[in-house]
């Protein structure tokens, strides 16, 4: 078909990643999007081996490109883990590339499902999206940790500014030896988290809930209770009243069994762990890891998109063996049209933005039409269903765009 390429002012940092999505990332690009759009990308390889070779600097820039620009779309990447460092040869256990870019940018990661019909969710009380919004700074994924040997003694020390030390005793260890872990957060990331959240909530009018153990942890997550309520009282109350929404506090296992008898339609606000533990949930049991959008947002509007699930490992072997692979492809596409989208946004670039929506009506319309890849055919209610490969579903969302952008 005869079609004029969508031109693109300012780059849209890209950071290539591992395995099997590395793969689809390849096929999005060269099937989707750039017969159809002149794609202006600042392109990062965040794959192991370069991050390895660079000692993860590549990491560190893709991140500071990304605050440069505004908006980076992302590809799945590998956190290596000690069968990784000897699969990879690696020079050391990298720390999560994620983990890196959101201590840089700061923010919110927003998951939210991305519904489709023929899809029901294993909660039957679940009737409407719950989105999950990830505090992304700081905590375990920041941490220092050592191996403690037996008879030792633990303890945490402060150094104030005038030099002055302060000594929290942590453990006695006795005839065992042990595992120790140091964390920590900071007031202005805690507040950035909070008002991203109250303004997401406004945004989308839903209700915000929020959620630690301040029971037992009476300082460390009550401090995130406390920042929350503070920033509400002063600044969100009155706009949350005028819109019928509504904000409110419980500890993370009452908000748990909550999200399980809820109908959903809400944004539910965690700390860093239990966001990264519950979206997998949330996702898993709205259908699929393959159909989760991410989006980290930083206190400064600047965005970065990505699939919420992993590399598809299992997967990527099958299709270094010539096997014929069925992945779900889905959240890494709504990853590239959810920056694409914004990158539109921000240039004031109309037809980037219709073709970013266009894309993802393609893609809903070819799985609402019953083809759709093993993962999603196994679940689907439709009364046909056909599976195909990996890149028999990318050609079938082909088809439909080309429809949606004739018409």
């Amino acid at each position: 078909m005869s079609f004029e390429k969508i031109p693109m002012s300012t780059p849209l940092v890209e950071m290539d990643g591992d395995e099997m999505t590395r793969v689809i990332w390849q096929l999005i690009k060269d099937m989707l999007l750039a017969p159809y759009i002149n794609l202006n990308l600042e392109y990062y390889d965040l794959g192991l081996p370069n991050r390895d070779k660079t000692n993860d600097q590549v990491t560190v820039d893709s991140a500071n490109a990304t605050k440069k620009h505004g908006v980076a779309v992302k590809c799945a990447t590998i956190t290596p883990n000690a069968a990784r460092v000897k699969e990879y040869d690696l020079k050391e256990m990298w720390k999560s590339p994620n983990g890196t870019i959101r201590a840089i940018l700061d923010g919110t990661v927003f998951r939210a499902p991305i519904l489709v019909k023929g899809i029901t969710p294993y909660i039957p009380s679940w009737k409407k999206p719950i989105t999950i919004a990830r505090h992304a700074f700081g905590d375990v994924y920041k941490n220092s940790e050592a191996i403690v040997p037996a008879h030792a003694k633990a303890e945490l020390l402060v150094t104030l500014a005038d030099g002055t030390e302060q000594k929290y005793p942590v453990y006695q260890f006795g005839e065992s030896a042990g595992v120790l872990q140091g964390q920590f957060n900071v007031d202005e990331s805690i507040e950035s988290f909070a008002r991203s959240c109250f303004n997401f909530a406004l945004d989308t009018k839903q209700d915000l809930w929020f959620s630690t153990k301040d029971t037992i942890s009476k300082k460390y997550d009550h401090r995130f209770k406390d920042i929350f309520q503070e920033i509400f009282d002063a600044e969100y109350a009155k706009k949350f009243a005028e819109a019928g929404i509504e904000y409110f506090y419980t500890l993370i296992d009452d908000a748990v069994a909550r999200v399980v008898r809820s109908e959903g339609g809400f944004i539910w606000a965690c700390k860093n762990y239990d966001g990264d533990v519950m979206s997998d949930m949330v996702a898993t049991a709205f259908g699929s890891l393959g159909m989760m959008t991410s989006v980290l947002v930083a206190p400064d509007g600047t965005c970065e998109y990505e699939a919420a699930h992993g590399t598809v490992t299992r997967h990527y072997y099958k299709h270094l063996k010539g096997e014929e692979t069925s992945t779900n492809s889905v959240a890494t596409l709504f990853a590239w049209t959810g920056a694409l989208r914004k990158r539109g946004q921000l240039d004031g670039n109309q037809r980037l933005m219709e073709f970013a929506d266009k894309l993802e009506q393609a893609t809903i319309d070819t799985i609402e039409s019953g083809i759709m890849t093993g993962d999603l055919a196994s679940m689907s209610t439709l009364p046909e269903v056909k599976k195909v490969n990996t890149q028999e579903f990318l050609e079938g969302i082909k088809e439909r765009l080309e429809a949606l952008l004739g018409a």
